[in-house]
């Protein structure tokens, strides 16, 4: 999600600051055996690890073009801050905008590194925009 010593992890190099703090807004559940909300991906990551899922969610974060790929935060209700598992990074090569609301097909990741400091304990890769 979004700093060098956290232990949700960290931004890529350009990436905007983690989005803000406060009420999220409540997104209908994808639809399919492999849907999961935001949380699910969190609590459920180790079963997840290198599976596909879907997660549907408002894009609260988006950077284009950052190491080949466009950065996605996506956030749909569940969770909360205090636990940091309200907020799943995503990789695509699609293009968003933030506000909008999407939904997701990529594999999850767990512990991802991308050097430099730059780690995400869970994350969903080489995702697809559905919209």
């Amino acid at each position: 999600m979004g700093t060098l010593a956290g232990a949700e992890g960290a931004a890529p190099m350009g990436m905007a600051p983690k989005a803000p703090a406060g009420p999220d807004e409540k997104v209908a559940k994808a639809a399919g055996a492999d849907a999961r909300t935001v949380a699910e991906v969190w609590s459920q990551k180790a079963g997840l690890k290198e599976k596909t899922v879907t997660v549907k969610g408002k894009v609260v974060r988006y950077n284009e073009n950052i190491m080949g790929r466009n950065w996605l935060h996506l956030r749909d209700g569940s969770g909360s801050d205090a636990a940091k598992d309200n907020d799943i990074a995503v990789t695509t090569k699609d293009g968003s905008r933030v506000g909008e609301i999407v939904t997701v097909k990529g594999v999850v990741r767990i512990g991802k590194d991308f050097g430099s400091g730059y780690t995400y304990p869970v994350i969903i890769e080489d995702a697809k925009i559905v919209r």
